[in-house]
């Protein structure tokens, strides 16, 4: 999938928003894993960049825990709920492999695996560059990965249904392992209900990079930093972790 593809999935902010918030997700304890691994390495950073932010949910768990946060997303539809969640924070759109925002932070995070949508070793080298350019020195980097080829399930299935602010939001997904390249192709049925508007369905396709974890320490080093994989409490990927070194 490419960035214009993704812009045009994430359209439906609200609707993504509203099933993730009915399914649990754990937007509070994945950011408390985040905030610990910023401090274990920084213990006194205080300026945060949330890359890939969507609608704000783990941005303002952030907000709690340090001085200054700020949010960078490529779509400008997820980028309005973040504002109406976090009014008064400094939200740009932009896209993470080539952003220029003129100033530095303390920690840069990237969460619910969207590296995954980069194509390829030269869009992860570019990102990790491009973190690097906006890190004071010393500085973090967290990233929560997509899966690896050699954690990924080919032929998962995943269905969940949620009622949501009246609303009833059924999703399910079907995953593979992409014949063409080393990928993951993510087929999506949603099928929304409301009282209202009635029954309508669409279909999304997520084509997401099944980067090996040599890839993401070569990027991590190519970009100046030292990194590790951290495997934590809840599961999934783990998390890469990078320290930018010091001039």
């Amino acid at each position: 999938m490419n960035h214009s593809e993704v812009l045009d999935v994430y359209q439906r902010a609200e609707l993504y928003d509203a099933s993730y918030r009915g399914r649990g997700k754990d937007y509070a304890g994945e950011a408390e894993i985040a905030i610990g691994l910023v401090r274990e390495r920084a213990r006194d950073a205080d300026q945060v960049l949330d890359v890939a932010c969507g609608t704000g949910a783990h941005l303002r768990h952030f907000a709690a825990a340090f001085g200054e946060v700020a949010g960078l997303d490529l779509s400008e539809e997820m980028l309005r709920l973040a504002r109406q969640r976090l009014p008064g924070t400094q939200l740009w759109q932009g896209d993470m492999r080539k952003f220029d925002l003129g100033r530095t932070f303390d920690a840069i995070t990237c969460m619910f695996s969207s590296v995954g949508y980069l194509a390829d070793a030269a869009e992860l080298n570019a990102t990790l560059e491009s973190f690097a350019r906006h890190l004071n020195s010393g500085g973090v980097v967290v990233i929560e990965p997509w899966w690896s080829p050699e954690t990924f399930l080919s032929g998962h299935v995943q269905a969940d249904v949620v009622v949501v602010d009246g609303r009833t939001i059924s999703r399910v997904s079907h995953s593979v392992r992409d014949p063409d390249r080393s990928a993951s192709r993510m087929e999506i049925h949603w099928v929304v209900a409301e009282p209202a508007a009635g029954i309508r369905h669409h279909t999304e396709t997520h084509v997401m990079t099944l980067f090996t974890r040599q890839e993401y320490l070569t990027a991590f080093a190519r970009a100046g930093f030292t990194a590790e994989h951290v495997v934590h409490p809840l599961g999934g990927p783990g998390m890469y972790v990078g320290v930018l070194e010091r001039d």
